[in-house]
């Protein structure tokens, strides 16, 4: 397996302490959320996508916003993972969200990027399930009570070519209240149904940043984009480097560049590869629209006083997470100890630690489009 084709993989302990560590998560969500303020929703309710759910953290800040924008319309949430135990923790959270918006379907599915959003695949197993109740203890049950069956559907396999896990099973888990079906029926994925469209799809970190641009936007972006609904819009956020965060790598790796395509060589290939696909837009924002920060927890006494230790691991890891750091670089940089002291003195210069995130819109003309000054189909 080349070093071109491999993909990054964290390890579910640096996943952990990336998410603990940071508030990526809700930034992100907000950053996404402020997407809900452009979108009208049509009959029978909103759709949204999510390309990479992981443990549900970013899609749950998400559903709040979501809520407090469209509190009394029905949803149809759709998230891709091919993690089990991602799936198992972000089932764990819905509970909450069933209580605070009982008219919501959620999906997820184990489908690949070119698949998930149509849940296009004569294979597919649709698993339909209602819940009963009205509490969050007779949600969480319930949902648990499922937890067997998902381990089986959600079994994988290495790819001989890629080393990235391939579903066994194509499959999908359908979840919605019972006491509210009537209402959301309209919603309800049906065996054999496909080609939804979306109002919202959100591709936080979908690809690795130094997979060639050619390639990210053909496996991810092209099938998102074919998604959108009319007035539908598309959220990329990726990691733009330019912070602290990048100063640790580079303490370690002088050479090293994680971060090698803008978000303006990926709408430019984008727009290439989507020629034939009517309707889309590629809004050109500015730096002040797309750029923004997520940032190291800390207390306040670590920032003004002696750094900790734990603080620092937080710090290395956290960058070497973003960075995309494969498992052997990393193994043989903590041999050697020097990315403490590495990380501490980077530390120390700026008082926090903050990464910057680029966000980019592709978006497809509303069925009674005027046209926006600033969505001039340039790249961003």
């Amino acid at each position: 397996m080349s070093a071109e084709t491999a993909r990054f993989f964290d390890t579910r302990a640096a996943y952990t302490m990336f998410v603990n560590a940071t508030d990526e998560k809700s930034v992100v969500a907000d950053r996404v959320g402020a997407e809900l303020e452009h979108i009208v929703v049509s009959h029978p309710g909103l759709r949204v996508f999510d390309a990479g759910m992981g443990d549900g953290a970013l899609l749950t800040h998400l559903m709040r916003r979501m809520h407090q924008r469209f509190p009394f319309i029905p949803w149809l949430v759709v998230a891709k993972e091919i993690s089990i135990e991602d799936v198992r923790q972000a089932l764990a959270r819905l509970p909450d969200r069933f209580l605070e918006h009982p008219e919501m379907v959620f999906v997820v599915t184990n489908l690949p990027f070119r698949d998930a959003p149509a849940l296009a695949d004569s294979n597919l197993t649709l698993r339909r399930v209602s819940l009963e109740g009205s509490t969050t203890r007779e949600f969480t049950d319930q949902i648990e009570s499922l937890y067997p069956q998902l381990a089986i559907d959600w079994e994988v396999m290495t790819s001989a070519v890629t080393g990235n896990p391939l579903n066994v099973h194509p499959s999908a888990l359908v979840l919605y209240r019972q006491d509210r079906e009537f209402l959301v029926e309209p919603l309800i994925p049906r065996p054999g149904e496909t080609g939804f469209r979306y109002d919202l799809v959100v591709a936080s970190q979908a690809y690795r940043a130094r997979t060639p641009v050619g390639r990210k936007v053909k496996t991810v972006l092209v099938p998102l984009a074919a998604s959108l609904a009319p007035g539908g819009r598309l959220v990329g956020v990726q990691a733009r480097g330019d912070d602290p965060g990048l100063e640790i790598i580079r303490a370690v790796w002088p050479d090293e560049d994680p971060f090698p395509f803008r978000r303006s060589a990926i709408l430019a290939e984008a727009k290439q590869q989507l020629a034939n696909e009517e309707g889309l837009i590629y809004p050109a924002l500015s730096d002040e629209q797309s750029i923004f920060q997520f940032r190291l927890h800390t207390m306040p006494s670590v920032e003004t006083e002696h750094i900790g230790t734990s603080s620092v691991v937080a710090a290395w890891n956290a960058a070497t997470y973003v960075a995309q750091i494969d498992e052997k670089r990393l193994a043989e940089a903590t041999a050697t100890g020097g990315y403490l002291e590495a990380t501490r003195r980077v530390m120390e210069q700026h008082g926090q630690i903050w990464w910057n995130d680029e966000a980019y819109l592709i978006t497809r003309k509303p069925r009674f489009y005027h046209p926006d000054p600033t969505e001039s189909g340039g790249s961003g």
